[in-house]
């Protein structure tokens, strides 16, 4: 995550997170062995269709915004894609243009 900015490491329902301006990205799931990111209904749907061993969700996560992700089956380039995409949504305006290098 050092390559978002603004993203700060902390933890959630006990386990490693990441949040940036206070709203949730990422945390590892209790498995150890998932994430659970922040991700929209339809990029999830859309996820999940295209790679269902690597993304999928449970009852849980069912009618909140976000997405497992199983870390043995997801693609390095998947990974990037649904981690940058969540912190795109919750950024804001400056930060995306910090990583884009228009600031």
């Amino acid at each position: 995550m050092q390559r978002l900015p603004g993203a700060v490491e902390g933890t959630s329902y006990g386990t490693a997170a990441f949040k940036v301006r206070g709203k949730f990205l990422v945390r590892l799931r209790e498995d150890g062995e998932t994430l659970a990111v922040r991700c929209e209904f339809d990029e999830r749907d859309a996820r999940m269709a295209a790679e269902p061993k690597a993304f999928f969700i449970t009852d849980h996560y069912r009618n909140y915004p976000a997405v497992c992700v199983r870390l043995a089956a997801v693609r390095a380039a998947d990974l990037k894609s649904v981690l940058e995409s969540a912190w795109r949504r919750e950024a804001g305006k400056r930060l995306v243009e910090q990583l884009d290098g228009k600031a």
